[in-house]
């Protein structure tokens, strides 16, 4: 017994011994370890704050491709993007290094840990997404501007639309680069313990924002521009100037129009006209019996200045190139829509235009000229139409200079911004440009589709130019769910401040005769609330009171009507009690473009139940 008892002790003193070997032995592991995880920490600390330097100098040196954006005629606007080669190169070459700091093992390791490694994983995303925007997706653009134009020709300017073939497939894969990167960039940690990186996410993501539907509406436009500028043989466009003193569905009266020719990028405009020219033509285009339904009381394909009630401007398109081709026996490509708000943005571009009296048309100027001082200045509706086509005939020589491969891409470039604010629409005859059109919601068309819709549209009703002093507001506010779908509660309201004395006969006057006394200055609009897809209508009330509706459908949303009389100085509120299928999703806003811009406020979906 004792001698097992004498092993079993060497036994456990050998196994101690052993233990304090691996101890002595394990700790320079150990603290090798500790050390490796250090360096490591250490390594991704350093290398964080070196590429978020590198990203921010990115940041700055593509923050000179906004400004073209918002550049005017002067030394911004004669750069155009072509000159921006210089910042696109820094910036990639800042990014590449950000990108080139936040790879390898330390990184990566450092990004799978929870929490503590969610700002390490937005930094090295961010810093991923900045190296491929700024290698794969900018220089195409940038390439494309350089080879865009040609010199200027007599008698217009030509757009040089072989450069835009060759770059139509380097602009696909742009488009798909900017949209993936977008996608990826959505889903990094963005709520972290570190706020710069969390500032840093934030400021790349708006960039994507606005940067991946600029691509991909670039390779749009390398895809159909060229057969729409006449590549494939000369297209002809009716240009409709609209004006929104008095509104119509897509925004304003068809005051005056022209027709746009391209040749091989070669631009020119003839026929200028008012709608007085137009007084007498008519179309034969039928739209459908539910379009019939809604308008045909107001004759829209008989009377040029009612075809464009409904805020779809395709119908109107189609109208007015149906009713010009039984008026003048030629037929149009197209057509093309612009009020004197877009004229603004565009001239901001291009330059101020001079009329033969000396008057100096600019962007500051165009809107008030056309739809507020030309009422005053000429008493006579002849001087003053002729005034009014003057201005669109002036501006779009202005145009046309500016078009001249100094400008053109600074152009195209406040063009889309017009496209997209709703201020310009485009309809071509050829359905493959019309689709292409719609799917870049530039076709100016009422959404068919089953997301949520909001949409407050006004028509005058009174025969006044009275909509310059108008002011609408819209507040769209979910409530509870029903077993049906989602309350919704529409508030409008509409304000005229129109001055009570002092504006012309003109301006004021009423076509309508109305049974029931006016004052001078009193308006009165059809209001028209486009919903979403399935909804309906509980009831509805104006100032508090009962309001009776007309109630009708267009591409499926269900359209509530209300004719009101809106006095001088004064306003109404008409409230819509919804209910709508169930949605998680904002509604989108239908945006009329008049004088001054809706204002629009969607109020956030509470929890179902609560």
């Amino acid at each position: 017994m004792m001698a097992r008892s004498r092993r079993f002790r060497d036994q456990a003193d050998g196994d101690g011994r052993a233990r304090r070997r691996l101890r002595r032995r394990a700790r320079p592991l150990l603290w090798g370890a500790v050390g490796l995880v250090l360096a490591g920490a250490a390594w991704v600390a350093v290398t964080g704050v070196l590429a978020r330097n590198e990203l921010l100098a990115a940041q700055r040196s593509l923050a000179a491709l906004q400004s073209v954006k918002t550049a005017s005629a002067s030394a911004a606007g004669a750069r155009g993007l072509g000159s921006l080669a210089p910042e696109v190169r820094s910036a990639a070459t800042h990014a590449a290094r950000a990108h080139l700091y936040t790879t390898g093992p330390a990184w990566y390791l450092a990004a799978q840990i929870p929490v503590l490694g969610d700002p390490v994983r937005t930094v090295r995303g961010a810093a991923w997404a900045g190296h491929r925007v700024s290698a794969d997706v900018l220089p195409p653009l940038v390439r494309l501007a350089d080879g865009l134009t040609a010199d200027a020709r007599a008698g217009g300017s030509r757009i040089d639309l072989a450069a835009l073939r060759r770059a139509a497939p380097e602009l696909e894969r742009a488009a798909r680069m900017a949209s993936d990167t977008r996608k990826r960039s959505a889903t990094l940690p963005r709520n972290t313990w570190l706020p710069p990186a969390d500032r840093a996410l934030t400021q790349l993501n708006g960039q994507l924002d606005r940067l991946a539907p600029a691509t991909a509406e670039a390779a749009a436009a390398a895809r159909v521009l060229p057969a729409m500028m006449g590549a494939e043989g000369e297209r002809r466009y009716l240009v409709i100037f609209q004006n929104t003193a008095e509104a119509r569905g897509t925004g304003g009266l068809p005051g005056a129009f022209a027709v746009l020719t391209a040749s091989q990028g070669k631009l020119g405009f003839t026929d200028f006209g008012n709608d007085t020219v137009m007084a007498d033509a008519r179309a034969t285009v039928d739209l459908g019996e539910e379009y019939a339904a809604e308008y045909a009381q107001n004759a829209p394909t008989t009377t040029w200045v009612n075809a464009n009630l409904s805020p779809h401007f395709p119908y109107a398109a189609q109208i007015w190139a149906d009713a010009w081709l039984r008026h003048s026996g030629k037929k149009v490509d197209g057509v093309i829509a612009l009020d004197p708000g877009a004229m603004a943005g565009l001239l901001a571009v291009t330059g101020p235009a001079r009329l033969a009296n000396g008057t100096t048309v600019s962007a500051g100027n165009v809107v008030d000229l056309t739809e507020r001082a030309s009422y005053a200045a000429f008493a006579d509706t002849t001087e003053r139409k002729g005034f009014f086509l003057e201005v669109a005939s002036a501006t779009a020589a202005k145009l046309l200079l500016a078009a001249d491969g100094r400008q053109v891409p600074v152009l195209l470039s406040a063009l889309r911004k017009e496209l997209n604010d709703g201020r310009v629409s485009v309809w071509s005859a050829h359905p493959p440009e019309q689709r292409e059109l719609q799917r870049h919601h530039f076709a100016g068309d009422l959404p068919d589709g089953p997301a949520p819709f909001a949409g407050l549209v006004v028509n005058n009703a009174a025969g006044s130019k009275l909509d310059y002093y108008l002011d609408r507001k819209l507040v769209w506010e979910p409530r509870q769910c029903s077993p049906d779908g989602r309350e919704i509660t529409v508030t409008a309201t509409l304000t005229n401040r129109a001055p009570a004395s002092g504006l012309p006969t003109y301006v004021t006057m009423r076509v309508d005769e109305p049974p029931y006394a006016t004052r001078p200055g009193d308006n009165r609009l059809l209001v028209s609330y486009f919903a979403s897809t399935g909804a309906v209508l509980t009831r509805a009330t104006l100032d508090g009171q009962t309001a009776l509706l007309n109630t009708a459908t267009e591409r499926g949303h269900p359209v509530f009507t209300l004719d009101m009389e809106l006095p001088a100085q004064s306003a109404h509120t008409l409230k819509l009690y919804l209910v709508e299928p169930p949605a998680t999703r904002s509604p989108v806003v239908l945006r009329q473009p008049l004088v001054r811009p809706l204002q629009s406020t969607v109020r956030p979906f509470p929890r179902c139940g609560s």
